[in-house]
This record gives C-alpha cells, structure tokens and sequence, in this order.
C-alpha cells in the first residue's frame, strides 16, 4: 500500500530541489498534493507532471514570508481535497556569505523571514486544520548547520535553521495529546540549486562531498524519501526530534 494513501499534504518550496523531489515522492506515494512556491511556471509544469503521471496536485505562486501565501495554501488544501495532514515546511534560502559583522541586518531579516518566519506562519495556518482532522504531521527543513557545524559567513542561515529545531519540538510538546506530531530533517550537502550556489566550483564541491562520511553528496530524492518516512504513519512515534539525513557530516569533518 502507498505510504501517504489518502493524505493531504502541502510542500514549500516545491518548485525545485529536495521540495520538488519530495512533491513528486509523495504524490507517487498517494498524497493529494498542494505544491507552494515562488515561481508559478516551475510549479505548474511540476503538477502538470503529477497529473499526468496520475497524481493529485494543485500549485500556489506565493512568497512564504507572508501570512497570506500559508492562509491560502490551507484553503486549497480544505477546498480541493477536504483537509489537511501533513505538512513539508521546505522552503528556504542561503542569504549572503559574509563575516557576522558585514552582514547586513536587512539580508539577516530576508533570511530569518524567509526560513524561520516563514515556517512559523505555515504552521499557524496548518495546525488549526490538522486539529480539526483529528492529527497530523508536520516537518520542518533544518540543517546540520547551525546544529553540528558553525560554518563562516553563514550566521543567517545557521541561526534560522537551529531555531526551526526550536519551533518544532514546541509545536510538538503543545499539540502532541491532540495527536499532530512535528520534528525537524537536517540534510547534508544536496545536489540542488541552492547547493551548487553554496559550493560554485568543482574545488569547493570536492571540499564540501569530503566533509561527508560517504564522501559525496546526496541526492535530492535522498531527502524527500527521509522526509516521507518522518510524515508517514512509519514514524507514527517520532516527535520533538532533529533528524539527521547528512551523510555523515556531523561525525566526520574530513
């Protein structure tokens, strides 16, 4: 039987890399998926795929800083499918790579904004709609870094991603007894879009796969089959929890 049979699920960032992997995963897995993005011609071409391999989806074009987007893409859920149950809080961005004190405090608010905020609106939005289903799951894309590995000119990225952690295992605690679990997937390195822009030369790359214990990094389909063993009823016991998915980065560091 498919994993996700009869869920609803909504994926940020679903327009490409691990969110994109993870769409058509689930999807392939019998979710009814909602796929939430900025760009609305990588996502609709994304759901055409979906549909036309047999799937369910349905794409919103929106900017996951604003409250707005998260509203929306629940009332999508509720209006095409009937609910909501699970949810893939995936989207995010780098910010600059600079030392803490040349940061700009405008590129620190984009990229609080875009990974931590962002996240917190979706589930403000998400977790009335599971309650009202009875329960449901929520995941969070965090990252080794800021948890494992303090890496130079990423304090943005790594204070916004250790204070997901933070955000789900309160979410877990508050609503554990109503039956809506939610943790937190730490990837390693990925081969995405965002990845490459993090590590742009066949020098840095070969850096960054030997910091790994598998020596390379992983792909994005890596990640989403992770991300859907934690929204699964497989990991029907799982909650409050970090969850690695990064090769073994945060043992090794060479």
């Amino acid at each position: 039987m498919a994993q996700l049979a009869g869920k609803v699920a909504i994926i940020t960032g679903a327009s490409s890399g691990i969110g994109r992997a993870a769409a058509r995963l689930f999807a392939r897995e019998g979710a009814r998926v909602v796929l939430v993005a900025r760009r609305a011609q990588a996502l609709e071409a994304l759901s055409d795929e979906i549909i036309a391999a047999g799937g369910e989806a349905v794409c919103l074009a929106g900017d996951v800083r604003e409250e707005q987007t998260a509203a929306a893409a629940v009332a999508l859920a509720r209006e095409r499918f009937g609910g909501l149950d699970i949810a893939f809080n995936n989207a995010g961005m780098l910010g600059d790579n600079a030392p803490t004190h040349l940061l700009s405090a405008d590129n620190w608010r984009q990229v609080l904004d875009t990974n931590l905020s962002g996240a917190f609106l979706a589930a403000r939005q998400q977790i009335p709609v599971m309650l009202a289903r009875g329960g449901g799951a929520l995941l969070f894309t965090s990252s080794f870094v800021g948890q494992t590995a303090g890496f130079p000119g990423m304090a943005a990225y790594a204070a916004s991603k250790a204070g997901l952690i933070g955000l789900s295992q309160v979410i877990a605690a508050e609503y554990g007894a109503q039956g809506i679990r939610a943790n937190a997937l730490l990837p390693g390195g990925t081969d995405t879009e965002m990845g490459r822009s993090a590590a742009p030369t066949a020098e840095a790359r070969s850096f960054v796969e030997g910091l790994h214990a598998l020596k390379r990094l992983a792909e994005p389909e890596e990640i989403a089959r992770a991300a859907l063993f934690m929204l699964s009823d497989a990991a029907s016991f799982i909650t409050g929890e970090a969850i690695r998915a990064d090769g073994g980065v945060s043992i090794t560091r060479g």
